[in-house]
């Protein structure tokens, strides 16, 4: 199951070319990792005051992931960046509704996660309902309740959510509400 983190870091007045053009390197350098399935640099938006940067990265699993973050590549670039940034970096495992959303940018409002949601469980519970629930109806409640939910949130997570969060990508990130 693909891993998909965080990672920010306030960097340093002055410093902020610097950190972006060292952060492009790193990004691009990165996917040269076994099991690195993608990564999106987060920058500040032009004139804001921020100064918080940073990439979320997917991984082909928690095994990758920490392999990663153990390489030297990765070591390398936590001692590059110590001398241009404030602080630790904040480091943040997304999941459900963030991971299936994630972007770039300004995440989509609320509203529309909800509505594309919606787009995924209405019809995956009907289905089931359809196909599971003649085998289960006859089960104690707890346990049909149960494997229902369970069919629901697999099939979400691994096919329906990733499917519509690609095909409504274009209004999910448009700034229009």
């Amino acid at each position: 199951m693909p891993i998909h983190i965080a990672i920010t870091r306030r960097v340093r007045a002055g410093c902020e070319a610097g950190f972006q053009q060292a952060l492009r390197e790193f990004l691009q350098t990165s996917f040269a990792h076994g099991g690195v399935l993608g990564a999106n640099m987060l920058v500040p938006l032009p004139g804001s005051d921020t100064r918080e940067y940073g990439i979320l990265r997917t991984f082909d699993s928690a095994q990758e992931r920490d392999a990663f973050y153990e390489s030297p590549m990765f070591k390398a670039w936590s001692e590059r960046s110590k001398p241009l940034t404030e602080g630790d970096p904040v480091h943040r495992q997304l999941h459900g509704l963030e991971a299936w959303f994630r972007s770039p940018h300004t995440p989509p409002p609320r509203w529309k996660m909800a509505a594309a949601t919606f787009l995924g469980v209405f019809p995956v519970a009907m289905v089931l309902n359809l196909a599971l629930g003649p085998v289960i109806r006859s089960w104690p409640f707890l346990i049909s309740n149960a494997v229902f939910n369970a069919a629901v949130v697999a099939l979400l997570t691994w096919v329906v959510m990733p499917l519509i969060s690609r095909v409504l990508h274009p209004w999910l990130s448009s700034e229009r509400s």
